[in-house]
């Protein structure tokens, strides 16, 4: 193995000299940004987990004090857990309130509904209205509408009316009845020709008239 020796020793050189710490430059470092390492050193963030709690503003309150986080209305406690704030069971907002304020815990109710819709309209509470000549109403103090619809009476005639501003129609010229085709007032005879008498039915304005016929001889009654 003699002859081998000189050349091993030749490569070892050769590989020491290539590791040499004295080949090796600065310019062999990869560049470092001398302002972002800077900028990392500075940065400091505090931790106050169980040392105390902070807002949403940023104050620090000390374990046990009482504060307002800013999420929540209601007060909280700062423990080494962070805040510990209060649920109370609050009341229950009226279903006709027309104004809630959160300036509180819980919630409150301003200003109730006092009044009634109806058809597009308003009515003070128990306040009475017709919206139609048929309808009575009433504004409840449950801001409901409660109407009752007249119940109109038969009219005892065959020719009903309605006029303005009223619900159920009229008579204006009394009972009557049909006889024939003639309308006759109730409650007397009627002559309807020289030869017919006829009378409505008491009470039955809808039935034909009752009527009497005399024997005639071209158009007048026989003696």
């Amino acid at each position: 193995m003699g002859p081998f020796l000189p050349a091993i020793c030749v490569v070892l050189l050769a590989l020491n000299a290539a590791v040499s710490p004295a080949s090796v430059g600065p310019e062999d470092y990869p560049a470092v940004d001398e302002a972002e390492r800077t900028a990392n050193n500075d940065i400091i963030f505090d931790d106050y987990r169980g040392k105390g709690c902070v807002d949403d503003s940023g104050f620090v309150y000390k374990l046990g004090e009482r504060f307002f986080p800013g999420h929540s209305n209601c007060p909280c406690v700062c423990t080494e857990d962070g805040p510990v704030c209060d649920q109370p069971e609050c009341p229950k907002i009226h279903p006709k309130c027309t104004k809630v304020e959160h300036n509180g815990c819980c919630p409150e109710c301003k200003e109730v509904k006092n009044f009634c819709e109806y058809r597009g309209k308003t009515y003070k509470i128990l306040e009475e209205f017709k919206p139609s000549p048929c309808e009575w109403c009433r504004c409840e103090p449950n801001n409901e509408v409660h109407c009752v619809v007249a119940d109109c009476a038969v009219p005892e005639c065959v020719n009903p009316v309605y006029e303005p501003e009223q619900c159920c129609p009229i008579c204006k010229n009394g009972p009557n009845c049909f006889a024939g085709t003639t309308i006759i007032p109730a409650g007397i005879e009627v002559k309807v020709d020289d030869c017919t008498i006829c009378r409505c039915h008491s009470g039955d304005w809808w039935k034909p008239a009752q009527c009497l016929r005399r024997e005639c001889l071209n158009g007048q009654p026989s003696s």
